[in-house]
């Protein structure tokens, strides 16, 4: 959740007029405000945070609509005996990117999301410690693979991009080689592993001249070498193959097979980021991506974020959209307990947690209720895709696969409407562009 809300935050500060020009910026300002007031709710001291609420195997052994469950609904928390620095970091990474976001419509918000950013990075590093080692119960469905080094790094550098107080830049810096940043290579970003992301933000550092990074330029360096790693090999563009993403025979970037367009979308969003600051920075006349296999422009970047949108919307080998509600065919039989079962307006009696499996779960025919805007697990190396409700490793939707793609959809939308409008302007007699066409991107 909280890294659904930063990758918002994140789209929201470099795309703000893109979305706004689609007509979507107060939807996303509601989005993001939905997930930083739980946030805030849950941090209930400054060495205490929510973590979950819910056991998720009591949860699994139930198929109901939320007005109907009646299991118990534990919380866990995290706190000094029970640390969590990799849920404390991304949560501060969160808040802080969303204090921007609201520094101008909302002051006194924004201020209130940065102290609990701040409070909750410094208990992130002074107790340190993965949150599934002290919370058992999420080991089996959200383990932290990369621990939490990755989290403070980001947290640190999102900290210090929303106050311009070199101490986090510092933080970065110094922690650099110990926690990984500039030593880890790495072809994923998600919602467990960071590293692309905050080599990413820290290169931004460099091409944007900032005043601060002239003097860690050598660190800084390291962590563009890293993020221009990453983002050669979803271009393919690293001369060891090994080194590179690889692609289905239809092109979307393939990491692995449980909800592989987490990572396509996740992809699409830093190619689209860096792609902009080549193109907004000081030498962006000669600016391009250093790859060992050929330089590569700021277009060939947002080119292949361009595919990877297409293939999600429908440009793939089955001609179907993976956004669902989105085209003329999208996953009708998502594994989601509100969306396949009667809505509760509709009929109001009660479907218990069996009875939920049994006339629900297992029957074959579409869910009653479209969830409109999700991105599903997706399709396997192969494109293949099976629209079943127990193929949860496909049709399973998540609030982090859509996350990245608002931006990227909106930057992609408006580049579009720039290209058709010029061509219109040049052929005035050539009849006017097909809106469709430019709504879709």
């Amino acid at each position: 959740m909280a890294f659904t809300v930063t990758m918002l935050s994140w789209g929201a500060i470099d795309f703000a007029a893109d979305i706004a020009a689609a007509g979507e910026w107060r939807h996303a300002l509601e989005a993001i405000k939905w997930g930083t007031d739980y946030f805030v709710k849950a941090h209930t001291h400054p060495f205490v945070y929510w973590a979950e609420v819910g056991d998720g195997d009591t949860d699994h052994y139930c198929w109901q609509r939320p007005e109907d469950m009646t299991t118990s609904r534990q919380a866990y928390r995290v706190d000094r005996d029970n640390p969590g620095s990799d849920l404390a970091g991304e949560t501060a990474a969160a808040l802080a990117a969303a204090s921007i976001v609201f520094r101008r419509s909302d002051p006194h918000y924004s201020h209130l999301l940065l102290h609990h950013a701040q409070q909750l990075f410094e208990f992130g590093d002074t107790y340190r410690g993965s949150y599934d080692s002290s919370i058992e119960e999420v080991r089996s469905y959200y383990a932290s693979v990369s621990g939490y080094h990755d989290e403070l790094l980001w947290a640190a550098l999102w900290l210090h991009r929303a106050t311009g107080k070199e101490e986090y830049l510092r933080y970065a810096v110094d922690n650099a080689d110990s926690f990984g940043g500039v030593g880890w290579a790495i072809t994923e970003f998600s919602w467990d592993v960071k590293y692309a992301g905050l080599q990413v933000l820290a290169a931004k550092l460099l091409l944007d001249g900032d005043p601060q990074a002239a003097a860690h330029r050598g660190v800084l360096e390291k962590y563009r070498e890293k993020a221009e790693h990453y983002l050669c090999a979803c271009l393919g563009r690293n001369i060891n193959g090994a080194d590179n993403v690889d692609r289905s025979p239809g092109g979307m970037l393939y990491v692995r097979q449980w909800n592989n367009l987490q990572y396509a979308s996740s992809a699409a969003f830093l190619l689209t980021a860096y792609s902009h600051y080549l193109s907004s920075s000081s030498a962006s006349a000669s600016a391009a991506l250093r790859c060992p296999g050929g330089a590569a422009a700021a277009a060939e970047m947002v080119s292949l974020a361009r595919s990877q949108a297409d293939y999600i919307l429908g440009r793939n080998p089955l001609r179907l959209s993976y956004m669902v509600g989105y085209g003329r065919r999208y996953p009708a039989r998502v594994h989601h307990r509100g969306a396949s079962i009667v809505s509760h307006k509709e009929d109001g009696r009660f479907i218990g947690c069996v009875q939920g499996f049994d006339d629900w779960f297992g029957r074959g025919r579409a869910n009653p209720n479209v969830l409109a805007g999700a991105i599903v697990g997706g399709p396997s190396r192969r494109d293949e895709f099976r629209d079943d409700r127990a193929n949860y490793m496909q049709t399973e939707a998540c609030t982090y696969n859509t996350a990245p793609m608002v931006a990227v959809f909106a930057r992609l939308h408006r580049l579009t409407t720039a290209i058709t409008t010029a061509a219109a302007a040049e052929d005035p007699d050539g009849g006017s562009p097909d809106r469709r066409s430019v709504d879709r991107r």
